[in-house]
């Protein structure tokens, strides 16, 4: 499923988890990066670079601007707070690019360069974001958005003989409710998140594409998800835990619109459906519940210094064609994070194993991940908020891939 790119006003590329709260109120400057690398078989870059900018007060005391840079696609919005009463924003998006439309077929470990394509696109969107408890540490909001999307396709290594899909428009309607939120940062020092979400797509070129018509695209797919996390660091030892439990399901879901698991990538996406040791969306799924876990653990005197640890663990009910054989499916991985004295900056190695892939070898796949974010600007936030970014795509084209 695509993503929208909205942070806290949202954003991602190809799973419906990208909007947030509220306007956000605090100042940001951000730059992030991350790879995942498998170290057998081929899988579509995975990669995110994108820099990220909030400013407040941007010309006038009520407005918010936000950019989100990434190579190839840009994705902006501005908020306007108390819009529609005092504790009722709107925001006002605009964003578009190339290849945040790509779609990319994985079917039983195996990426199918046949039958993906890329795809280019600009959306228009306006959020409402209404908060119902002002002055509470943890905020409630109410989020409706709409937008308008059109998506243009074009071949890569694609079959002569497969049939891409129409160009065209679809129209997305989303609505929840989130209690807290992540900020957007790598292993955040305390949070915590209940939300419920509904997307509906709706679009206007449905139809048959493939090899002579074998797939579908669906007139209109509803998508209903919720999501619990915790972030927690101990104030004396500095360990950090971090759990995040999410599950969707889904009705006339199609390749297009389905949820999208796998890979380490921790904020390709504000909901990132991360199974380490994967490639990066691996699994496509008509319905699915989610447990991801980390724990950081000092090493160094200075706290400077950090033992990464992570696993997950998956119920997946595939889109059909695109399963394998097992519905459970886990991974673990684990790895080292430097930090600066300031927390500007943050650098993570690490590797990780799917336990239950299935690569030429047999069962089992390992991978390495680099991390990287760096904080132009370092503000502290007082409010739960979460912006993050993706459309990282672009990185194929740019790198030759």
């Amino acid at each position: 499923m695509r993503l929208t790119f909205l942070p806290v006003l949202g954003l991602a590329s190809w799973f419906p988890f990208a909007i947030s709260a509220q306007i956000d109120p605090v100042k940001r400057d951000l730059v992030q990066f991350g790879y995942n690398q498998p170290t057998e078989g081929r899988e579509p870059l995975a990669a995110y670079a994108y820099y990220y900018r909030n400013d407040p007060d941007f010309f006038r005391t009520n407005l918010t601007l936000r950019i989100a840079l990434a190579p190839t696609y840009l994705d902006s919005e501005l908020g306007l707070a108390h819009a529609l009463g005092p504790q009722t924003d709107l925001g006002i998006g605009m964003a578009g690019g190339g290849f945040a439309d790509n779609y990319n077929e994985i079917r039983g470990g195996k990426w199918i360069e046949d039958e993906s394509f890329d795809g280019f696109g600009g959306e228009l969107s306006g959020s409402l974001y209404h908060l119902f408890d002002p002055g509470k540490l943890i905020p409630l909001n109410l989020v409706v958005r709409g937008a308008a999307h059109y998506s243009v396709y074009a071949r890569n290594e694609t079959a002569a003989n497969f049939q891409l899909p129409d160009n065209g428009a679809d129209f997305t309607f989303r609505t929840g409710l989130r209690f807290g939120g992540i900020e957007p940062t790598l292993f955040p020092d305390l949070a915590m998140e209940l939300a419920v979400w509904y997307e509906g797509q709706f679009r206007t070129d449905s139809g048959s594409y493939g090899f002579d018509g074998d797939r579908q695209i669906e007139p209109a797919s509803h998508l209903f998800w919720c999501s619990a996390a915790l972030s927690y660091t101990w104030p004396e030892s500095k360990h950090n835990l971090f759990v995040r439990i999410v599950a969707g399901t889904s009705v006339d879901a199609d390749r297009f619109s389905a949820y999208r698991l796998g890979g380490y990538l921790p904020l390709v996406a504000e909901y990132p459906l991360s199974l380490p040791g994967y490639y990066f969306q691996e699994f496509s799924a008509r319905n699915f519940a989610l447990i991801n876990a980390s724990y950081l653990l000092p090493i160094a005197p200075n706290q400077r210094w950090d033992l990464e640890f992570n696993g997950a663990t998956a119920n997946i009910d595939y889109l059909e064609p695109t399963g394998q054989s097992g519905n459970w499916i886990s991974g673990v991985g684990a790895g080292i994070m430097y930090r600066s004295p300031s927390d500007k900056f943050k650098c993570v190695a690490g590797y990780a194993y799917g336990v239950d892939a299935i690569r030429s070898s047999g069962r089992g796949a390992s991978s390495i991940t680099f991390l990287i974010q760096v904080d132009l600007g370092r503000f502290n936030s007082p409010t739960l908020t979460s912006p993050q970014p993706d459309r990282w795509q672009g990185w194929n084209w740019i790198l030759g891939r």
